[in-house]
């Protein structure tokens, strides 16, 4: 695709079924049952091949946003662990504290 670089092609595919694709084809099947309606046609009764068509459509559109969205994380991760790789100053850990040390002594009142 010209939107994906050759870097992101080298990513695994998103699955077929993402919340991307089931959302947008949802959104196609209801632009047809809104033109059905809005000609005053049985909304789920007539046009089934421009349903099937929008629906189709939907899904289509939306695996491909899902495989833009993987290249951009991936992209800020790497970008992001390569900054950590480089600054690792920044990145220092804190030393462990025992849970005796986090939780206050305990003094019965009685």
């Amino acid at each position: 695709m010209w939107f994906i670089p050759d870097e992101g092609k080298a990513l695994p595919p998103p699955g077929i079924v993402n919340r991307n694709s089931v959302w947008l084809s949802g959104v196609g099947w209801c632009t047809a049952l809104l033109q059905n309606a809005i000609n005053h046609r049985p909304p789920l009764k007539s046009g089934l091949h421009r349903q099937f068509l929008l629906a189709t459509i939907g899904w289509f559109i939306g695996y491909h946003i899902t495989k833009k969205e993987n290249y951009t994380y991936a992209k800020l991760d790497l970008d992001m662990s390569e900054y950590i790789r480089l600054h690792p100053e920044e990145f220092a850990g804190n030393e462990k504290k025992t849970f005796a040390e986090i939780v206050e002594p305990f003094h019965p009142i009685r």
